[in-house]
């Protein structure tokens, strides 16, 4: 007689009869007892979810120690977990961004194990304010009077527009009516400041009669946003920030500059696509300027807001300042970037961004040439080879600029075109699958590997280590279904 579901779930073992598996209980030196029982409880609730299909069969005990280990190890493994990226895109924003410097980790190290003199005056024994921390190295970089800092550019964007132009009307050229990711849009965080958008000139051309016509009784400040994450080509005017500054000045209005990305070094000396720096902004008389932390900067996330001392002390003021401020493990971090810009004669060398964004191509062929003869025949359906290609900074910094650069291009060896998509398919989410996913991009029916942030001796021996599970992840990803198209 056959058996019923019923009964065919009745024959799986019970929590504690697998507790007692020799590999389960071997497994507690590593997890503990608490992690352990709930694999297990997750285990045989999955199993019974499975049985409840016509025909199945029931798992032996031995298969189901096997999937409490597997359990075990997806339990463990942390959410925000490291990964090896290999997309082209040095600044990656859903991988976190810029990488931090080693005496930044340090000083973050530092500032979560011991009491820090985060408020706290050591000359007076009183009260102090945080952003001393940064501000006086902040000053020095760029010759700004006066500094703040928040947790992200699109609050220190806030929270100027909101100081400065609450209740009043915001000048901004149409042409700069920004959007960048995570829905992001400069008319969007106006109206959240209690600012009234008022646009000038056109899309590709705003000249400064534009500004002087659109001036009026409630005009609140002049703004001008940095295009970081796009580019207007062909018939275009804009006007000249010393020329903004002028207007806004003859008026008695503060003009304001979004810089997005905010390099403190000079990229062209670097060999690398020119970017403007907030010590620009100041020089051309701008009353505030705010950029990011962790685009080209290269260190945390933070927003920085620099300026004339009236109007940062006017910030600091906004209610808003509060709830936007940083910790004292971003500001340690900060605080240790920004020394190694002031004292360091070659920073590019020791913040990992500007590392690899100026990281030489003869040294990523190395990589490729080193990494290439253990890639080929690892997977019988692809061909590998190592094929130049082009990286990008990211996080919306110089969007038309590329960096030439090699990847290992994985290609299907399929017939057809469906196929061949399928199987590439498989292949990302296995190397998703690995303990140190890896993330490339697609490109012409391809898997490229972007090499330009795999550097060092170690971390080409983790990645090397983590690819030889990729056949076996490889493999199970057809007979989970992952390969179906999304």
């Amino acid at each position: 007689m056959d058996m019923t579901t019923t009964d065919v779930r009745r024959r799986l073992p019970a929590v504690d009869t697998l507790l007692a598996h020799p590999h389960v209980l071997e497994a507690r030196r590593q997890y503990g007892h608490r992690l352990i029982r709930r694999a297990v409880r997750q285990t045989l609730e999955e199993t019974r979810r499975e049985l409840a299909q016509p025909s199945s069969t029931a798992p032996d005990v031995d298969e189901l120690a096997r999937r409490v280990l597997k359990q075990l190890d997806e339990l463990a493994r942390p959410a925000s977990q490291p990964v090896f990226n290999l997309t082209g895109t040095v600044i990656h924003t859903n991988l976190g961004r810029s990488p931090l410097a080693e005496v930044a980790v340090a000083a973050m190290a530092e500032a979560a194990r011991h009491p820090v003199a985060l408020e706290y005056d050591l000359d007076s024994g009183g009260r102090g304010d945080r952003d001393r921390l940064v501000e006086s190295l902040l000053c020095e970089l760029t010759g700004a009077e006066a500094a703040t800092v928040v947790n992200n550019n699109a609050g220190a964007v806030l929270l100027a527009l909101g100081a400065l132009g609450a209740g009043r009307e915001a000048l901004i050229s149409r042409g700069e009516l920004i959007e960048i990711g995570g829905a992001f849009r400069m008319p969007d965080i106006m109206a959240a400041a209690g600012c009234r958008l008022r646009e000038v000139g056109a899309t590709n051309r705003t000249h400064a009669r534009d500004y002087e016509d659109a001036i009026g009784e409630h005009t609140g400040l002049i703004v001008k946003a940095h295009t970081s994450n796009y580019a207007v080509t062909g018939f275009t005017c804009s006007v000249p920030e010393t020329r903004l500054a002028e207007i806004a000045h003859a008026h008695d209005i503060p003009f304001l500059i979004d810089m997005g990305s905010g390099a403190l070094t000079d990229f062209a000396a670097l060999d690398l696509p020119y970017e403007p720096q907030p010590g620009d902004a100041i020089g051309a008389g701008a009353d505030v300027v705010t950029f990011s932390g962790d685009k080209l900067l290269g260190g945390p996330q933070a927003g920085l807001i620099i300026g004339r001392r009236e109007a940062i002390e006017r910030i600091k003021r906004h209610p808003l300042k509060r709830a936007l401020r940083l910790d004292k493990l971003t500001l340690a971090a900060l605080e240790a970037t920004l020394r190694l810009y002031r004292d360091s004669d070659a920073p590019q060398h020791e913040v990992p961004t500007l590392a690899l964004l100026t990281r030489p191509e003869a040294d990523i062929v190395a990589t490729g040439e080193r990494l290439l003869p253990r890639m080929e025949g690892l997977l019988a359906d692809f061909e590998v080879t190592l094929t130049p290609c082009a990286s990008q900074l990211g996080s919306g910094s110089l969007p038309v600029d590329r960096l030439p650069s090699r990847a290992l291009s994985w290609c299907s060896r399929a017939d057809s075109r469906r196929q061949r998509e399928r199987q590439i398919r498989r292949l990302e989410t296995a190397l998703r699958r690995l303990p140190r996913p890896v993330i490339g991009r697609r490109h012409e029916g391809a898997l490229l590997l972007d090499l330009r942030c795999l550097e060092g001796a170690q971390e080409e021996a983790l990645f090397l280590a983590q690819l030889q599970q990729l056949p076996y992840l490889y493999d199970t990803t057809a007979t989970q279904g992952s390969e179906a198209p999304p």
